[in-house]
């Protein structure tokens, strides 16, 4: 694998939701050969003036080992020895995402940089701050200077929509020839095992990728951003077919954050370490094949503490789509907005366990019509079947008292709720009333 060259918070529930697929009928292959020769010309004329070409220059300290000798240095040093540092220059390529000039690239094209130009498909350049550089997502952010005018950008897609089998073109400057335009399809989603970052979740495509294209544009046939063009997998330095962009959805966080004003991405946090399921692992779960994240360990008055989430259970869902392993949770958790919940599906002990709590504030307040001023934790759903039900619980319902100890935020259910008593009496406020009940576990 190489690189192509040149804490807030997010307050966890578990839960299940169905997602539902893009729609298959969307998706139609040529039925004949005057199909065959239709052109994407179209698509690039639109969106390729969106594709720019990004120069980062690099100072390079000039290590001689003979400056470290008082002998030699006479000879090496000074004014008219060898000089002590030089200047080295890498190409890449960014997409225009804001019509003011935000430019998104990959971190590896700019890392070390002390210069940056962008150079547009028109052949004018400018210089470019640099906004964010989030090394983790392999994504930077950068700002033309000098430049009094709105510029072309692309839309992002739901990258979450992408199929196996989709057309993608893949726009960029490879081997600083020019703007190249290639095509192929979506080989492959969720490629977790590509170890170029810290999220490892990659568009795997047959569009041609060389050095140079780092940073450009995996756009779909409606001319959407579907992925930042990162890698190639090659034993000859050029494209054999197998390349990979970050998904659209974790590009538009990265952004999300420059445009905000901040200088590094913040992401949900969610207290609790993931392993991957072994062979060994799903024969002891009973499970048929190895999939979903296991719980390693649960931090103390971490959000996963405060939901429930225990050491040894099995996340299989967020937000109902599936998770294979902890890089695919990672990925899902990471594109989540901050300050809301996330619904995890998990299984304990061999059985799906569903429940969902959050911490009450002004905007869920606002959403469950409650009054805005009172405290306690609010049931957000309860699943069908379960023991909450059974004994009248319900959604909007504020859980205010466990054993006639207040509870005033999630933490505090979780504390009384962990203690070894398996029986409660649980006061809950609905509709101004409050009403007492006893729940055994």
């Amino acid at each position: 694998m190489r690189y192509l060259p040149t804490s807030c918070v997010l307050a966890a529930a578990i839960a299940v939701a169905a997602v539902l697929p893009a729609a298959a009928e969307d998706r139609k292959v040529p039925s004949s050969a005057a199909q065959l020769q239709l052109s994407y010309a179209p698509i690039v004329q639109r969106v390729a003036p969106a594709v720019v070409n990004v120069y980062a220059s690099h100072v390079v300290e000039n290590q001689n080992p003979f400056l470290a000798d008082p002998f030699f240095r006479q000879f090496f040093g000074g004014g008219g020895g060898m000089p002590r540092a030089q200047v080295e220059r890498s190409l890449g390529s960014g997409v225009l995402v804001e019509a003011a000039g935000l430019v998104v690239t990959n971190y590896h094209v700019i890392e070390g940089a002390s210069e940056v130009k962008i150079a547009l498909a028109d052949k004018r350049e400018f210089p470019a701050d640099i906004v964010l550089k989030d090394q983790r997502s392999d994504l930077a952010v950068l700002r033309i200077k000098g430049a009094n005018e709105r510029f072309p950008t692309l839309e992002f897609a739901n990258s979450d929509e992408l199929q196996v089998g989709d057309v993608v073109l893949a726009i960029g400057d490879p081997f600083g020839v020019g703007q190249t335009v290639t095509h192929g399809i979506v080989s492959a989603l969720a490629r977790t095992q590509v170890g170029i970052s810290d999220y490892r979740f990659f568009i795997q495509t047959d569009a041609a990728i060389n050095p140079g294209n780092s940073g450009g544009a995996l756009v779909d046939v409606n001319g959407r951003l579907v992925g930042i063009n990162s890698a190639i997998y090659s034993r000859s330095g050029g494209s054999i077919g197998i390349g990979f962009a970050i998904p659209a959805n974790m590009v538009r966080v990265v952004v999300a954050s420059a445009e905000g004003g901040s200088g590094a991405v913040k992401r949900p946090w969610l207290g609790a370490k993931l392993q991957e399921v072994t062979p060994e692992i799903a024969e002891s779960l009973g499970l048929k094949r190895p999939s979903g994240a296991l719980v390693a360990n649960v931090a103390k008055d971490g959000p996963a503490a405060a939901a429930g989430i225990k050491t040894g259970d099995l996340i299989v869902t967020v937000d109902g789509v599936t998770v294979e392993d902890p890089n695919a949770f990672d990925y899902r958790f990471a594109t989540k907005p901050l300050g809301g919940s996330a619904k995890v599906g998990l299984i304990r002990q061999g059985k799906k366990t569903v429940a969902s709590v959050a911490n009450l504030s002004p905007a869920l307040a606002d959403e469950l019509r409650l009054d805005p001023q009172t405290e306690g934790v609010v049931i957000t759903a309860v699943a069908d079947g379960s023991a909450a039900q059974s004994v009248g619980f319900q959604k909007g319902d504020i859980v205010v008292a466990v054993n006639n100890q207040k509870i005033a935020k999630s933490a505090d259910l979780q504390r009384v709720t962990s203690s070894p008593s398996r029986q409660w009496r649980i006061t809950i406020q609905r509709a101004g009333q409050q009403i007492s009940v006893m729940f055994s576990g």
